[in-house]
């Protein structure tokens, strides 16, 4: 069987949309999964809806992997993607040929490749996504390393080899999942001039003709569907071993000055991209929302007798309480616009019932003492601060977390928790403690949750109530009565 091309499609007589000549305008730290199946689709959209115009060069944020990097030039930069899932409660799923990759580049063979990149008038937008790790500042790295290892030493690099051209600087837009995204990597960025002595001119054209973006990517992607690829070769008629796949929604909210929508036509091509003054509103919607939902419902339905999250959203009972937590108690602690935050609910729940992803609920419960605090925690104070009352069903999913790690069984099954020593150390050394001995141990542990639980009126006994609920008629009883 062929492998995908230019050649093989033409032979097919494929008559789908296809870009394949085009300026290189954006340059890419990070060929993986998520990113192609996130900023490539954007851009292959634009290029097709907008007259973007755009070819990415990617380039592994590390290297060291020449043969990965190989397989782009093996099938002319094409690979295809298939995203799956619910569109306004409707089961979805959708193929596209992404035509927009020219190339892909390993730095440690490629490096005076991507140094000649920014010598090419055309590219204008450096985006990232190299792990929540990548962004770090590493005093080991020098300005004569070729490449120099970390991801922002090679960026500062880059950029002083583009600032010696005279040409102008770049929109730097970073997808890596920590706080302030872009902030850090400019942070980053100066600590490198400063380390390695550069040109005061440089450090101002660096700051100043260059607009570093945070920004805030959403959308579960599930990779290259090895399982499957030999039947869908099958079906397509080529072989694709760039295959990548996720789930229909998507959403980028990117800070910084309103002038991007110009250079970046997302609005004419109707894709879902938001300039905005300030992430930070956003970021804490997706967090206490999608992450905050999952969080306060899957240790509670996993002792309920559900494993994926789909099962819990094809129970009337389960839904019903996900829907109270999220639409009663968390929304009314976010500013953004009440529709706004409805319908990015509304969302979450055409998510949580993508009929092909089946997300299992113990993955999820992974290191849940730390998701719980920074996840639903703060819904519950600021629901306290606003309403002088406790949020009932965030109030349960504290409970439920702790018969989760008390338990360690269901239905005299053992099941495995995983998190922190310590953790796991400390509801071992409560295990013989009754309903309210173990909610006054978990909720004062300050370690825990910094003394914030301890200081809500109400909240320990709420717990220690909901625990011998759950003692007395079972899990999945106990949550329904919280829909009273």
């Amino acid at each position: 069987m062929d492998r995908l091309s230019y050649k093989t499609l033409e032979a097919q007589g494929y008559e789908g949309y296809l870009l394949k000549e085009a300026p290189e305008r954006v340059f890419q730290f990070g060929e993986g999964n998520f990113l192609r199946a996130f900023v490539e689709d954007f851009i292959d959209q634009m290029n097709e809806k907008a007259g973007f115009d755009a070819k990415v060069v990617l380039a592994q944020p590390r290297g060291g992997h020449p043969e990965a990097a190989d397989r782009f030039q093996e099938q002319d930069g094409l690979y295809t993607l298939i995203l799956r899932g619910r569109d306004n409660g409707q089961p979805v799923e959708r193929k596209r040929i992404i035509s927009c990759a020219s190339r892909c580049l390993d730095p440690k063979r490629d490096w005076a490749k991507m140094l000649e990149c920014m010598h090419n008038p055309d590219m204008r937008f450096i985006v990232s996504n190299t792990t929540e790790a990548g962004i770090a500042f590493d005093p080991n790295c020098k300005a004569d390393d070729a490449p120099p290892a970390s991801f922002p030493a090679k960026l500062t690099a880059m950029l002083y080899e583009r600032w010696k051209t005279g040409m102008k600087g770049f929109i730097i837009l970073s997808c890596e999942l920590i706080d302030h995204n872009g902030d850090e990597l400019k942070r980053c960025v100066n600590e490198y001039i400063k380390l390695w002595g550069m040109e005061d001119a440089f450090c101002k054209w660096a700051n100043e003709e260059n607009i570093f973006c945070s920004t805030l990517v959403d959308r579960i992607v599930t990779g290259g569907a090895k399982a499957e690829a030999p039947a869908l070769w099958e079906k397509w008629g080529y072989e694709d071993q760039l295959i990548d796949t996720g789930e229909v929604f998507a959403a980028w909210v990117i800070e910084g000055p309103q002038s991007i929508k110009v250079e970046l036509p997302f609005e004419k091509a109707g894709l879902p991209i938001q300039v905005v003054d300030n992430v930070t509103p956003y970021k804490q919607r997706k967090v206490r929302i999608l992450n905050g939902a999952h969080t306060s419902m899957v240790l509670g339905a996993y002792l309920a007798g559900k494993n994926i999250v789909r099962d819990c959203m094809q129970d009337a009972s389960i839904r019903a309480f996900l829907n109270k937590a999220m639409f009663e108690e968390i929304i009314p602690t976010l500013d953004l616009p009440k529709d706004e935050l409805e319908g990015f609910a509304a969302s979450v729940i055409d998510r949580f019932d993508n009929p092909y992803i089946d997300h299992q609920l113990l993955s999820i419960a992974l290191n849940s003492a730390s998701k719980w605090k920074a996840r639903v925690m703060p819904s519950v104070t600021e629901y306290v601060k606003r309403t002088g009352k406790l949020p009932r069903c965030l109030t349960f999913s504290f409970a439920a977390f702790t018969a989760f790690y008390h338990k360690g069984e269901r239905n005299g099954e053992a099941y495995e928790v995983s998190d922190d020593p310590w953790v796991l150390e400390f509801f071992a050394e409560h295990k013989g403690d009754d309903c309210a001995a173990l909610a006054h141990a978990v909720v004062n542990n300050e370690k825990l949750w910094d003394g914030e639980l301890a200081k809500l009126p109400g909240f320990e006994a709420a717990v220690a109530a909901a625990l011998e609920r759950i003692e007395a008629v079972g899990m999945y009883k106990a949550m329904e009565e919280c829909l009273g």
